[in-house]
C-alpha cells in the first residue's frame, strides 16, 4: 500500500516551474487568462501573418509550455499564429494536482478561446501530446477546431497507469495492469477526478475535423497496440504516422525534418484560406515566409532523417 500511495504522489504531484519570456526570435509576448479549472493560465503568443492559420499548442504530463518550443519555431516561421500555454499545476500555472486531462480539459477549453479572440477569423488547429492530446478529447466534448495533431494520446487512463507501472516496475512490471486499479481507486478520490471520464477512445470518435495521429514504435507509456486502436475509434479523414524507434519522448526532437514536412503539411493544407484540402505547395512555402528546408519534400529526405513506419494509411 505504500509503494502505491508513494506511485500515485508521483503521478499527480504538481510540476511547477519558473518559465519566463520566450525567445525573441519566436517574437511572443507572456499573456494570461483564467481558466474554468481556477487556475490563471501563463502562456505564450506569438502573432502570426493574416489568412495563414493559426495553432494550439498543449504540453504532456510533468513538461510546460517550453517543451513546445521547436514546435512553434517551425509553426512562426511557417506565419501562423501560436499560443502555448502551460496547464494548471504545471510551469507558471497554479494548480493543486495534476489530473492526467481532465482540469486540464477546461484549461484546453480556455486557450483555445483566447486563441480565437486573440486571431478572429482564422482557422486554428491544435497539436497535443500526450496528456495535452487528451485535454482536447476529455472535455464535455472535443474541442472544436480546424485541423487536430495529437501525439502519445493514452487510449483511457486504466491504460496510462498499467503502462507506466510496466515500466517503472521493471523485472515486476507485470503486475502492472494488477496494481493499476488499486492505484486509480487510491488516487482518484484525493486528487477529485472522474476516471470514467478519462478515456480520449471513447471521445475521438466525436471528432469530425482532419485527424493526425503520430505513436513512437517504441513507446512503452502508450504502446503502439493502443495508438492503433485509438486510430481505429477515429472517423474520416484520418491519417497515421508511426516514427520507427522513437519511444514516449518528443517526436519534433527525434525526426524534425520529417515532423516538420508532414506536420506542416498537414496544417498548412487546412488551415490556410484559399488552399482548404489542397496538399502544400511551393507557394504555400512561399507565402508562409519559410525556408526551403523547413519543409523538406520526401526527395530531400535522406534514409536516416526518415525513421518512419512504411505502413502510414491515409483514411
Amino acid at each position: 500500500m505504500f509503494l502505491i500511495g508513494a506511485t500515485g504522489c508521483v503521478l499527480a504531484r504538481p510540476a511547477r516551474s519558473r518559465v519566463g519570456s520566450a525567445p525573441a526570435s519566436l517574437g511572443a509576448e507572456t499573456v494570461t487568462f483564467p481558466s474554468q479549472s481556477g487556475s490563471v493560465i501563463r502562456a505564450w503568443l506569438s502573432p502570426g501573418q493574416r489568412g495563414a492559420g493559426a495553432v494550439l499548442l498543449l504540453h504532456g504530463m510533468g513538461a510546460n509550455r517550453e517543451s513546445m518550443l521547436g514546435r512553434a519555431r517551425f509553426l512562426h516561421r511557417a506565419g501562423f499564429t501560436v499560443l502555448a500555454p502551460d496547464f494548471q499545476a504545471h510551469g507558471e500555472s497554479p494548480g493543486r494536482h495534476i489530473t492526467f486531462g481532465e482540469l486540464e480539459s477546461l484549461d484546453a477549453e480556455a486557450a483555445l478561446a483566447f486563441l480565437r479572440s486573440s486571431a478572429p477569423g482564422e482557422r486554428v488547429g491544435i497539436i497535443g501530446v500526450s496528456m495535452g492530446g487528451a485535454a482536447t478529447l476529455v472535455g464535455s466534448k472535443p474541442l472544436a477546431v480546424d485541423a487536430l495533431v495529437l501525439e502519445s494520446v493514452y487510449p483511457t487512463f486504466h491504460d496510462a497507469v498499467a503502462d507506466r507501472l510496466h515500466s517503472w516496475l521493471g523485472p515486476f512490471g507485470f503486475l502492472g495492469d494488477a496494481m493499476a486499479p488499486t492505484l486509480i481507486q487510491f488516487v482518484a478520490p484525493k486528487i477529485g477526478i472522474d476516471p470514467s471520464r478519462l478515456r480520449p477512445i471513447d471521445a475521438i470518435g466525436k471528432v469530425n475535423e482532419p485527424l493526425l495521429l503520430i505513436a513512437g514504435t517504441e513507446d512503452q507509456y502508450t504502446r503502439l497496440t493502443e495508438s492503433r486502436a485509438l486510430f481505429a475509434r477515429a472517423v474520416s479523414p484520418k491519417e497515421l504516422w508511426e516514427v520507427r524507434g522513437a519511444g514516449h519522448e518528443d517526436i519534433h526532437a527525434y525526426a524534425p525534418l520529417e515532423y516538420e514536412r508532414r506536420v506542416g503539411e498537414f496544417l498548412i493544407s487546412h488551415l490556410r484560406l484559399g488552399s482548404i484540402g489542397a496538399s502544400v505547395s511551393d507557394r504555400d512555402c512561399d507565402m508562409a515566409g519559410m525556408q526551403s528546408s523547413a519543409l523538406p519534400r520526401p526527395r530531400e529526405c535522406s534514409a536516416s532523417q526518415m525513421r518512419i513506419s512504411g505502413n502510414t494509411p491515409r483514411y
